[in-house]
């Protein structure tokens, strides 16, 4: 570099500078865009590949998942015998008549069940009927009869349950007066 003359040299820095500055555009300009490109096309492979090997695994497996499918249908339609359909006032009469026979509970009124969308969880997919029963009974036996009713019916609730000891003439009883609702959920007509 002494023996060159300072023109010389200068033209040399500048055509390597230059020369540089070419081969950094085309690395940037030109390779780095390929490299970018390669990447992505080997992420949607590897993407692909996966996808590929989950539509196998469920070709090979269809059998078990078509069993699978047909035990959960089954266990919803079981689950759903006892919800309330059709008539809704029927069904709560006929339900609350029938299961407290076998418990010392007087209820002498059911009354009237509204419909409506379901306010125990967001966005589920059957609606709910509401109705309050009041009536008489030995706490005891309340007890039993409200833990028997859940157990029964999974499907439903009873709610704001007031309890006071009952109206009578006789100072000595024990029976209370009690007043709830029951919240339980409604079978969807079949379409």
């Amino acid at each position: 570099m002494k023996r060159l003359s300072r023109e010389k040299r200068n033209q040399l820095i500048t055509v390597i500078l230059v020369t540089l500055a070419i081969l950094a555009l085309i690395g940037f300009g030109l390779i780095r865009p390929q490299y970018d490109s390669l990447s992505k096309i080997a992420k949607d492979r590897k993407v692909a590949v996966n996808k590929l090997q989950s539509i196998k695994h469920a070709i090979t497996n269809s059998e078990a998942i078509a069993n699978e499918w047909n035990e959960t249908t089954s266990a919803l339609a079981h689950t759903e015998e006892d919800m309330a359909s059709g008539d809704p006032y029927s069904w709560t009469y006929d339900t609350i008549r029938h299961f407290k026979q076998s418990y010392k509970v007087e209820i002498p009124e059911v009354g009237h069940p509204t419909i409506g969308e379901s306010d125990l969880l967001q966005s589920f997919p059957y609606k709910q009927i509401r109705f309050a029963i009041n009536g008489t009974v030995y706490y005891h036996d309340l007890g039993k009869f409200i833990a028997d009713f859940e157990n029964s019916f999974p499907h439903s609730r009873m709610v704001h349950l007031v309890v006071e000891p009952a109206a009578s003439t006789d100072s000595n009883s024990e029976k209370l007066s009690f007043n709830m609702e029951i919240i339980t959920l409604v079978k969807p007509n079949p379409s």
